[in-house]
């Protein structure tokens, strides 16, 4: 069953490699690894028998492409091709998105072939899935050796729905990345066709309209907080000075303020005139209180690229107290969520940055915050 994180605007879904023993369903795997770059894979796991067949299975998080404004995170699984592990084979497809049948080409195993691909549609049905409405891509593997049934004939036993199929040798890699791209494509349609993806964020309002939607309550929001203007009342009439006195509400579409810089803007009650702390800098150790109030300060201003420019720097600073080391290492230590990190580290790359953008990494410092109060870090002196 597919995951999906709203915060990080990322979907997690899962595609298993099914087929019959040695038809090179963990060599395809182990094609993927070396073939992704070591930035979007994780460590690839398996569990083998001496005869070095995969016994339990072979998970394999592979990030690609962005969906929308959405990246996907794909976790890789293989099956072990033995039938009396079959046990095991319901537990690794409890939960896929979608299903590589790894077939092998050699005219010798087309029973096992046959009995792997029945087995597939028995296990899923266990599940309340029906194979004919499930994303599917038939990989016939071993091209590149001698005896091999054509290309028509596998289709004619193991496809008759028609799925996509490829050609492939897993252990040249051929045929094994274009299989990959297309189940994921299928997947992410499925998922989509379920409502399970969410849909783009909607394209930022044109210079002078007004915003929409949770942006639109943000800055409603923010318009209340605001202090009135101290407009001295004018000397003509009752009505004209009225008119100027009015508080005249700050906007989110007024022209970008300037750079602001820690403890240049105070945050000030529009009730006593007194500084008050925001969330963020309530929970701020001394060394970084200016820099959550600097954060704090350019959000409510809507300088959005300032608030992520600050968080990200305070979150850095934050993390030092740790100890040396790296970023990964100081999330381990503090119990920080690594992959809020990594989002609010990608957000520095993003040419426009919204009021969404901007309270998650606010949300990051606070986090950060909260765990150095809970370990006594920094400590005095």
């Amino acid at each position: 069953m597919s995951s999906v994180n709203l915060m990080a605007r990322e979907v997690a879904a899962k595609i298993v490699f099914y087929g019959p023993g040695l038809s090179g369903k963990t060599t395809t795997l182990r094609k993927v690894y070396e073939t992704v770059r070591p930035a979007h894979r994780g460590e690839m796991m398996s569990i083998a028998t001496e005869g070095d067949r995969t016994l339990f299975f072979d998970f394999l998080p592979v990030k690609v492409e962005r969906v929308g404004d959405c990246s996907v995170r794909l976790a890789l699984y293989t099956v072990p091709g033995q039938v009396f592990y079959n046990a095991t084979r319901k537990l690794v497809l409890q939960g896929a998105d979608g299903v590589v049948f790894v077939a092998d080409s050699q005219a010798e195993a087309m029973d096992a072939n046959r009995e792997s691909l029945a087995n597939l549609e028995e296990n899923l049905l266990e599940n309340g899935i029906r194979l004919d409405r499930f994303p599917l891509v038939m990989q016939w593997n071993k091209r590149d050796l001698d005896n091999v049934l054509s290309v028509e004939e596998l289709r004619r036993e193991l496809n008759p729905r028609g799925v996509p199929d490829f050609e492939s040798a897993a252990t040249s890699g051929r045929g094994v990345m274009d299989t990959l791209k297309t189940i994921t494509r299928l997947v992410i349609k499925d998922l989509r066709a379920k409502r399970i993806v969410p849909p783009p964020r909607p394209a930022p309002p044109p210079p002078g309209s007004a915003p929409a939607g949770l942006e639109a309550q943000l800055a409603q929001h923010l318009h209340h907080r605001q202090p009135p203007a101290t407009t001295p009342p004018a000397s003509t009439g009752s009505t004209a000075a009225a008119i100027s006195a009015t508080p005249v509400p700050r906007t989110l579409t007024a022209p970008a303020p300037p750079r602001v810089e820690p403890a240049a803007v105070p945050v000030v009650s529009a009730n006593t005139g007194s500084k008050v702390l925001g969330p963020t800098s309530a929970l701020a150790p001394g060394d970084l209180f200016d820099h959550a109030r600097a954060a704090e300060a350019a959000f409510i201003a809507g300088d959005y690229t300032t608030c992520v420019t600050a968080c990200t720097d305070a979150v850095r600073r934050a993390m030092a107290f740790a100890g040396e080391g790296s970023l990964a290492q100081q999330a381990f230590l503090l119990h920080v969520d690594g992959s809020d990190l990594l989002r609010l580290q990608g957000l520095s790359t993003l040419p426009q940055l919204r009021v969404d953008d901007a309270a998650f990494a606010l949300y990051v410092l606070m986090q950060v915050f909260v765990r150095l109060n809970a370990v006594g870090l920094p400590t005095a002196g």
